[in-house]
């Protein structure tokens, strides 16, 4: 495993869906839960707004022919052989996560590729990309093999999670997080009905990181707000308390 100074947090912007905020906030949950030093990397296509602590660079381009949207495959340039000569071990995270434990053992786990295993259908390989560790050069072979049967790849596969997991885990690398470090929101954190009408959505026991998708980003927890009728949450107030830049 690398050395303190040899870690990066990695995450990526594009769009307007996530202002500068959401970085700023993800730099300073990191700040708070991660012993030592660290690089943190945003790769976007606007780095306004960024707090000078943030490390900006444009996002790689995927080089897929004209016409064919990126949109959904956009994180495989994270494995660019030579990612900005950045070298060491890196930790990606979505930015729309909340952390809420510390982060060292993200570092020290042993493996070679680690991912969040499917929340929904834990018999498939398929890994949640919203957190994923890997050495920064070293699999520069999965953007290699999708430029070259992108046609293929995109006809097999969703998105760049399922095809992601499924070339490591052909390649033997593939390896999941403890089941606690990374609970889904949506699946783990609002309480059955029908105490979800008088219990607050709860941080499971062993969490590290809580992984917002589908149906609420922070804010919406935050508020109380879910984008699904009929499917009532109160307002999840520990946002507040970690999802603070």
């Amino acid at each position: 495993m690398s050395s303190p100074s040899d870690r990066h947090i990695i995450c990526m912007k594009w769009g307007t869906k996530y202002g500068p905020e959401y970085v700023d906030r993800l730099y300073a949950m990191v700040r708070r839960n991660l012993s030592g030093d660290f690089r943190f990397v945003c790769l976007t296509d606007d780095n306004r707004g960024m707090r000078s602590e943030v490390e900006c660079y444009p996002i790689p381009p995927l080089a897929l022919p004209e016409g064919i949207p990126e949109r959904g495959w956009k994180k495989l340039t994270s494995f660019t052989a030579d990612l900005y000569a950045l070298r060491g071990t890196a930790l990606f995270l979505d930015v729309d996560v909340v952390i809420v434990g510390n982060l060292d053992e993200f570092f020290t786990c042993p493996g070679d590729f680690l991912i969040i295993h499917d929340y929904k259908r834990p018999w498939r390989v398929t890994g949640n990309s919203s957190v994923y560790r890997y050495q920064l050069g070293a699999h520069s072979d999965v953007l290699d093999y999708f430029r070259q049967h992108f046609a293929q790849i995109r006809r097999e596969f969703r998105n760049e999670q399922a095809y992601l997991s499924d070339f490591l885990h052909r390649q033997g690398k593939l390896q999941y997080w403890p089941t606690a470090w990374c609970p889904s929101f949506k699946y783990h954190c609002i309480p059955r009905w029908p105490t979800n009408y008088w219990k607050e959505p709860f941080i499971p026991p062993g969490a590290k990181v809580v992984i917002f998708h589908g149906e609420c980003n922070p804010p919406d927890a935050l508020a109380g707000r879910r984008n699904r009728r009929f499917r009532f949450i109160k307002p999840a107030s520990w946002v507040a308390t970690h999802w603070v830049a």
